[in-house]
C-alpha cells in the first residue's frame, strides 16, 4: 500500500469508450476497466432501468420459493442464450462468487450421487478464477496463493494447453476421485491473454466426458461478446456442464454474476421428486436492481449488434498491434480472439512504466499476467480510436526509453572534500 501514496489516480466520470479523471483529462479506457465495460460508460438507458426498479423494489432475497420478476426474467433470458440444454441459473454478485458457488455445487452433486471420493478439481497453470477462498486455492499463478496455506485440498494444476498432461493427471489421481476440470476459454488475467490452442478446448471437453468429469467453463471475462461471439462456448463449439458468468452481464453497471448448470449437475437438484437440496445462498443473489441493469445491458448488446462489431474488429485490433513485436522491449503480441489482446514486455518494470506513460498519450491501460499490457477496449470504441492504441503504446515506449537515457546520463553528484 505505501507504493501508491501520493500516486492515486481518481476516475470520476465515463462516457462511451472514455473515462475522465479529477484533473479533467479525457482518457481512452483501453482495458474496459477490468474487462467489463462492454457497452461503454455513461449509458443512461441502464441507469434509468435501475432507477425504475429501485423505486419499485430494490430487491428481495431469492431464497426457497421467493423470487422477483427481474431475477426470473433474466434467468429465463440467460437460459435461452447459453449453448446448454435445460439450463438452470444461480445468480451471484460477481465472478469470484460464481467460482465459489460452482465448486460447492459440483462437490454437492457428486456427494448426492454417492460418489463421495470425487473432490479434486483440476485447473491450468496461468489460469485465474477469482480470489475468494476456492478461487485463491485454484488460481494458476503461484503468487496469488502464497501466504494462505492450503485452502482447497485436492487441487491439481496442469500445463496450460497440454491435453496429454490433462489426461495423465486424471489417470494418476484416479478419474473416480476427480470432481471437475475448470478452465477459462481464453486465459485472461493470470497469464496475460492467451487464446486457446487449436482443438484444445474441445479436446478437454471430450476428456471430461470420457472420464465422467464435470466440465466447468469460466466465461467471466469472455461472456457476452468479448471473445467475438455471445459466449466463447459458441465460438469453440463447447457444451459445458457449468458456465460461470459476470463482468459483461451488466457491463459493470452493478455487481452481478451467475452459475449456469445443465446436464447431470442440474438434474441432481431439479429432476421431479429429487430429495437433494443445494444448501447455498447469497443475500444479494438475483438482486432485482442488478438484474434490471443486466436486462438493459443485454438489450443494448443485441439492438446495436455489438457482438458482431467485436468479431469484425478483432483482426483490425491484432493487425495494428503486431508491428509492436519488433520493438526490443516487447516479447510478444497476443490476440485475434475478439477484443482480447495483450502486448507482453520482457520486463515487468517496463510494462508498469509504459502503463504510467500512457496517461500522457490520453489513454488508460493496465498490466496483467505479470508483464503484459491489457488491450480489451469497450465494444463501442470507434475504429479511429482502435487504430490509435498501437501508436500510443509505441509513443509510451519511447517516453520510457528517453527517461531511462536521461537517468543513465545524469552526472553523479560531487562528493564534498
Amino acid at each position: 500500500m505505501p507504493t501508491i501514496s501520493g500516486r492515486v489516480h481518481r476516475i470520476v466520470r465515463g462516457q462511451g469508450a472514455y473515462v475522465f479523471d479529477d484533473e479533467g483529462r479525457r482518457l481512452l479506457d483501453v482495458p474496459a476497466g477490468l474487462w467489463f465495460a462492454n457497452v461503454g460508460h455513461g449509458r443512461a438507458e441502464i441507469a434509468e432501468a435501475v432507477g425504475r426498479q429501485l423505486r419499485e423494489l430494490a430487491t428481495y432475497p431469492v431464497f426457497g420459493r421467493f423470487c422477483t420478476p427481474p431475477a426470473e426474467e433474466l434467468a429465463d433470458r440467460l437460459a435461452a442464450l447459453v449453448p446448454m440444454a435445460g439450463a438452470k441459473v444461480f445468480f451471484t454478485s460477481g465472478g469470484s462468487e460464481s467460482v465459489e458457488t460452482a465448486i460447492k455445487l459440483v462437490r454437492r452433486h457428486w456427494q448426492a450421487r454417492g460418489q463421495t471420493e470425487r473432490q479434486a478439481v483440476i485447473t491450468r497453470e496461468g489460469g485465474y478464477h477469482g480470489l475468494h477462498g476456492f478461487g485463491t486455492s485454484l488460481v494458476g499463478v503461484p503468487e496469488f496463493r502464497a501466504g494462505y496455506g492450503e485452502l482447497l485440498p485436492g487441487r491439481i494444476t496442469v500445463p496450460m494447453m497440454d491435453l496429454a498432461a490433462l489426461e495423465r493427471a486424471i489417470l494418476a489421481h484416479g478419474s473416480g476421485r476427480v470432481a471437475a476440470f475448470l478452465c477459462e476459454a481464453v486465459i485472461a488475467g493470470g497469464a496475460g491473454v492467451v487464446p486457446p490452442a487449436e482443438g484444445y478446448l474441445t479436446g478437454a471437453q471430450e476428456l471430461c466426458r470420457k472420464h465422467g468429469i464435470v466440465f466447468i467453463l469460466d466465461e467471466v471475462v469472455t461472456g457476452f461478446g468479448r471473445a467475438g461471439s455471445m459466449f466463447a462456448a459458441d465460438r469453440y463449439g463447447l457444451r459445458p456442464d457449468l458456465m460461470l458468468l459476470a463482468k459483461g452481464l451488466t457491463s459493470g453497471y452493478l455487481p452481478l454474476g451467475a452459475v449456469v448448470a445443465a446436464g447431470p449437475v442440474a438434474e441432481t437438484f431439479w429432476n421431479p421428486g429429487t430429495p437433494h437440496v443445494f444448501e447455498h445462498g447469497l443475500t444479494y443473489s438475483g438482486h432485482a436492481a442488478a438484474c434490471a441493469a443486466a436486462m438493459a445491458n443485454l438489450d443494448i448488446l443485441e439492438r446495436e449488434d455489438l457482438v458482431t462489431r467485436v468479431r469484425a474488429g478483432e483482426s483490425r485490433l491484432l493487425a495494428g498491434l503486431l508491428p509492436l513485436s519488433a520493438h526490443p522491449e516487447i516479447a510478444e503480441v497476443r490476440g485475434g480472439t475478439g477484443f482480447l489482446a495483450a502486448v507482453a514486455c520482457h520486463e515487468l518494470e517496463v510494462a508498469a512504466q509504459v502503463a504510467d506513460a500512457m496517461v500522457a498519450e490520453g489513454m488508460l491501460i493496465r498490466v496483467t499476467g505479470g508483464n503484459a499490457l491489457q488491450v480489451s477496449p469497450p465494444f463501442v470504441i470507434e475504429d479511429a480510436d482502435l487504430d490509435r492504441i498501437p501508436a500510443a503504446i509505441s509513443a509510451a515506449l519511447g517516453r520510457v526509453a528517453r527517461r531511462r537515457v536521461r537517468q543513465e546520463t545524469r552526472p553523479e553528484p560531487e562528493t564534498p572534500a
